[in-house]
């Protein structure tokens, strides 16, 4: 199959890898050129414009956020206007749901087909083809589509026909990461004060009932004495906190824990700036509340 891909940051260059293993012709485009002529080294074609991107069956965007998106989608030569009648775009952008609806309806207008396709895992992930698919379109695009979501992925999860649906489940799931970042470093920082060696504490945690591996990959994270290597920034973490509460207010629900998230993001950013990982937050729990005991 002959897919475009745009957007080469960690997550994305892991994917266009992983399509290009599957065996797939794929043309990449970056506003960077040298992400894109790296690739091809590995075999990619390279785009030096969005609707060089555009001329194959798929064109798959992995953008920061909705305004990215929307230049490369909506602007002047952009994905909309380039792409071919009866082409899909996958778009595994984590948005908000009213570009995500206004994008399913721009495309359905112009007979293309569109499909929200956000991804589960960090960039190691990407690059094994292991990641999980959280998709929702129409049903003849998701089968056209799933040669993509088999080389990207090891499991492909359709939540619906209506693309938004796709984009609210993400949303809640990296809310809820973002809960278990607050929560460690909280439990953390108690064991700590009693003694407990926290390497220890999270073995024991992960070894018994919280075996999951949300715990296993950011419990280390948030228990490690350096600073780890930045899988998804802080920024788009608090990006993604930000969409969910917008989310919440669309549909008329109370969540007040994702406004105690919401501050957190903003003093992390604010103190110790963007560009470290995003489970910094639970680090800075664990800081802060070991600070507050050391006080009373």
């Amino acid at each position: 199959m002959q897919i475009g891909f745009i957007g080469l940051g960690r997550m994305g260059t892991g994917m266009a890898l992983s399509l290009l293993r599957g065996g797939h012709d794929v043309i990449v485009y970056n506003r960077t050129d040298s992400k894109a002529e790296a690739l091809a080294e590995k075999g990619a074609r390279v785009a030096y414009d969005v609707a060089g991107a555009c001329k194959g069956d798929v064109v798959v965007t992995m953008l920061s956020n909705d305004e990215a998106l929307k230049e490369v989608t909506l602007g002047d030569r952009g994905i909309l206007g380039s792409l071919q009648r009866t082409a899909i775009h996958i778009s595994s952008s984590t948005i908000g749901l009213d570009l995500s609806e206004r994008l399913a309806a721009e495309h359905s207008a112009r007979g293309q087909g569109y499909i929200a396709a956000p991804v589960l895992g960090r960039p190691d992930r990407a690059a094994e083809g292991e990641l999980f698919v959280v998709a929702a379109g129409s049903p003849d695009a998701i089968a056209q589509a799933q040669p993509i979501f088999d080389a990207i992925g090891q499991q492909t999860l359709v939540v619906g026909n209506e693309a938004p649906k796709a984009n609210l489940a993400k949303l809640s799931i990296n809310f809820l990461i973002a809960t278990v970042f607050e929560s460690l470093g909280e439990a953390i920082a108690l064991i700590d004060r009693g003694g407990l060696d926290k390497h220890q504490f999270l073995d024991l945690l992960t070894t018994t009932l919280f075996g999951a591996p949300i715990y296993k990959t950011y419990g280390a994270l948030v228990a490690a004495d350096e600073p780890p290597a930045v899988g998804f920034a802080a920024a788009l973490g608090f990006k993604d906190i930000r969409l969910a509460l917008s989310a919440s207010e669309k549909l008329g629900v109370s969540m007040p824990f994702a406004d105690v998230l919401r501050d957190r993001f903003v003093e992390l950013l604010a103190t110790e700036g963007e560009e470290q990982d995003w489970s910094a937050v639970g680090r800075m729990a664990f800081r802060d509340t070991r600070q507050r005991a050391g006080a009373e």
